[in-house]
């Protein structure tokens, strides 16, 4: 082990470091909890409500680093490595120290044998070594705070890496250091151009090369502030970045590129603390199909969870999440430096009515709004465009207007519109001078408004001086390439600032404590079990969800007792721990209506149970209730996240359209409700074909139940499936008609 009282290095370590060519590559994953053992305050389910942003300053911006196996032999792959640090620590105005067992100097700054000889307390070691877990024990000794490991060769290589990155986590949680890494790179001792102003993006990236478009935006006038390259996160992950990346004065925007969560709470508590600072998180997340997500478990070692319950978490607190590197940065960027808009409303203007109403076409189906101007307005925009044009929105000026004094005059009476929050002109072709002239008034009015102005420049060369230098020289200006690209961006803009404007943090109204029905619960449950439909819906009691009235019978004139006080016409049903799917056995008879039909439908039951050889603890008999929507409402637990809660369409419609909402505990009433918008089925609920409108009040509160049941629970609960949950008309409630619960 290193850190021996002499203060050198072992001959082992100083084996690894002249064997591996000075470039070392081996690592893994871990879900080890934060190194600091902080106090925090804990939901009802014992997870944390909240967690402390690391101080990541002396990561970024250290006062002095150490490079443990600095190279300066030519040919040598830590060589380059040694030279790009030593350049960056100039940068950054911090004191470098060349560590190897062997050296005495590395481009002429005095080399140092071991971590132990450093002349003074380091915040940062650069390990450019095989295997960095011997290391790590010295580095603690030296108080030193951050380590970065470029190694490979850990989780992203199957089970014995991921051994191996378990037992680097464990050393690193021991030593009080955080760790960048295992399988990282150099992206984080980029040089960032510093002379360009306004809020600015940090970039998350998990693979370093998917952050290059992002970092090349610089060269488009986007100031970027800080790239963390995270690799198999070991210690320091995704989420400890955007936690720190909230807080900064500078950022404007986070863009991430993620392949797979390593904790799925830390996940949910970072974007909640960018949520509340209203700084706007934009991320491609990889593992949407099959494919993607075997391509990210090998090259990350990692989870990527279900997707479904990703993308909901990320829209549940408010992550944007986009599909390619291409939107990463157009939506970033936009995002980053563009004003609150003053307005939702957007107009599209052009020289072309093709092309305004072709854009318009998609951005309406996109759910961007486009109101129709008013007629005062567009009487206004008649005295420089034709009568003959259509201004209503998008507005058309026919194309000569803008080569001249009535061009600035159209894009002044639209911005000074209230409806107007965005205005947006798709340029598909430089058509000099028009354009040209088109393009400077577009800057111009930027220049005086705080109104958001998009450009969609469309030619393929890229080269015209319109482009190159009035459109990307204006920091006020947004600038895309493509149609779908600005619709996303927008689409973006509009959806953050909706959101955060009425964002409200459910880790604060969290339950901290149990309620009584925990207690009722807890005696119901039976580990490793199913339990039956009867014992399933004293579950449901205990928490205040309604069932039908209903009595279980073991004998045939007890069957037709329980139907005179049930009243009929009633429901009979086998009831069995092992019963999950009752109807294709033949074991539900529903409508009887007479005492003659209730022994042969208790006779018929438990002779079917015989022959299928299914234990019963008795049979059902049930209130018929005909009248509602048929939902289903369930939980259930997923790798990443843990309880997860699930609303949808019920009955067979659950299987064959799998209509469905998820929301991540905790989340409150109007997470529930946008749960039902989500539905393309959500018409049923509000009457459809004569129905009544169904009693979405008494559906939403059977969600927040559920959801209570599933943080007090939590892991103890498998599964939990309410099939049908009939909706009955406005004002009559709900009833859990069936129930499966399945205990851990």
């Amino acid at each position: 082990m290193l850190g021996s009282t002499h203060g050198t290095l072992t001959t082992d370590f100083r084996a690894r470091v002249e064997a591996c060519g000075e470039t070392p590559r081996t690592a893994v994953h871990s879900t080890a909890a934060p190194s600091a053992e902080d106090t925090v305050a804990l939901d009802v389910s014992g997870r944390p409500l909240h967690a402390d942003a690391p101080d990541l300053d002396r990561f970024f911006r250290p006062e002095s680093v150490a490079v443990i196996g600095a190279s300066d032999a030519e040919g040598r792959p830590n060589t380059g490595i040694t030279r790009q640090l030593i350049a960056w620590a100039e940068r950054v105005g911090a004191r470098l120290h060349p560590v190897h067992p062997t050296r005495t100097t590395v481009f002429g700054l005095a080399c140092h044998a071991s971590v132990a000889d450093l002349p003074e307390q380091v915040d940062l070691a650069v390990l450019l070594v095989a295997d960095p877990l011997p290391v790590i024990e010295e580095l603690a000794e030296a108080k030193v705070k951050f380590a970065v490991a470029f190694a490979s060769g850990f989780a992203e290589t199957g089970d014995a890496g991921a051994a191996a990155q378990a037992r680097l986590a464990a050393a690193v949680r021991r030593s009080g250091l955080r760790l960048l890494g295992p399988n990282t790179n150099l992206n984080a001792f980029e040089r960032f151009r510093e002379d360009l102003d306004g809020p600015a993006i940090a970039l998350i990236t998990q693979s370093g090369h998917q952050g290059r478009p992002v970092y090349t935006l610089q060269e488009l006038g986007i100031r970027l502030s800080h790239w963390a390259p995270t690799g198999n996160e070991a210690d320091l992950e995704t989420s400890d970045f955007i936690s720190y990346f909230a807080e900064q004065p500078e950022v404007g925007a986070i863009a991430c590129y993620v392949e797979g969560l390593k904790d799925g709470r830390a996940f949910l508590l970072a974007a909640d603390r960018a949520a509340r600072n209203g700084v706007p998180v934009v991320a491609v997340k990889v593992g949407r199909t099959e494919t993607g997500a075997r391509m990210a478990a090998s090259h990350t070692g990692k989870l990527t969870g279900a997707d479904t319950v990703v993308d909901a978490a990320m829209r549940q607190f408010g992550v944007i999440r986009v599909d390619g590197l291409d939107e990463l940065q157009d939506t970033a960027a936009l995002l980053a430096r563009a004003r609150k808009p003053t307005a939702d409303g957007v107009v599209v203007y052009s020289i072309s009515g093709g092309t305004g109403a072709h854009f318009s076409d998609l951005a309406t189906e996109a759910g961007l709004s486009l109101p129709a101007l008013s007629q005062a307005k567009q009487d206004e925009l008649h005295e420089w465009i034709p009568e003959y044009l259509n201004v209503a929105n998008p507005v058309d000026n026919g194309g000569h207007p803008v080569g001249d004094w009535r061009g600035r005059k159209i894009i002044d009476a639209i911005l000074a519109d209230p409806s107007v929050g965005v205005l947006i002109c798709p340029i598909t072709g430089p058509f000099p001078p028009m354009s040209d002239k088109l393009a400077q008034d577009l800057v111009d009015a930027a220049e005086q408004t705080d109104k958001l102005i998009c450009v969609i420049w469309g030619s393929p060369v890229g080269t015209e001086e319109a482009y190159r230098t009035t459109l990307l020289g204006s920091s006020r200006v947004a600038t895309f390439r493509t149609f779908g690209n600005c619709i996303t961006a927008v689409r973006a803009y509009l959806g953050h600032h909706r959101f955060t404007a009425a964002y409200r943090s459910p880790f604060d109204e969290a339950p901290r404590t149990p309620s009584p029905s925990y207690r009722k619960a807890q005696a119901l449950m039976r580990p490793g079990q199913q339990l039956s439909e009867h014992s399933a819906k004293q579950l449901l009691r205990a928490y205040g969800i309604r069932v039908p009235r209903e009595q279980l019978v073991t004998s045939a004139a007890a069957a037709v007792r329980a139907a005179g006080l049930v009243g009929y016409p009633v429901v009979m049903k086998a009831s069995g721990p092992q019963l999950a799917h009752k109807t294709e056995l033949g074991l539900v008879k529903i409508g009887l209506t007479s005492a003659s039909q209730i022994r042969d439908a208790y006779r018929e039951l438990t002779d079917i149970a015989r022959y299928e050889n299914v234990p019963l603890d008795g049979i059902l008999v049930c209130q018929m209730v005909e009248r509602g929507v048929e939902m289903v409402v369930g939980v259930t637990q997923d790798d990443l996240f843990g309880p997860t809660v699930t609303v949808g369409l019920g009955g067979v419609l659950v299987e064959v359209l799998h209509d469905a909402a998820v929301r991540v505990p905790p989340f409150g009433e109007d997470q529930a409700r946008h749960m039902l918008t989500e539905l393309r089925g959500h018409a049923l609920l509000e009457g459809v074909r004569g129905a009544p409108p169904a009693d979405v009040d008494a559906l939403v509160e059977v969600i927040l139940r559920v959801q209570r049941m599933a943080l007090e629970l939590g892991d103890s609960l498998s599964e939990l499936d309410i099939n049908p949950l009939m909706v009955l008309p406005r004002g009559q409630g709900a009833v859990a008609l069936d129930a499966l619960a399945i205990c851990h």
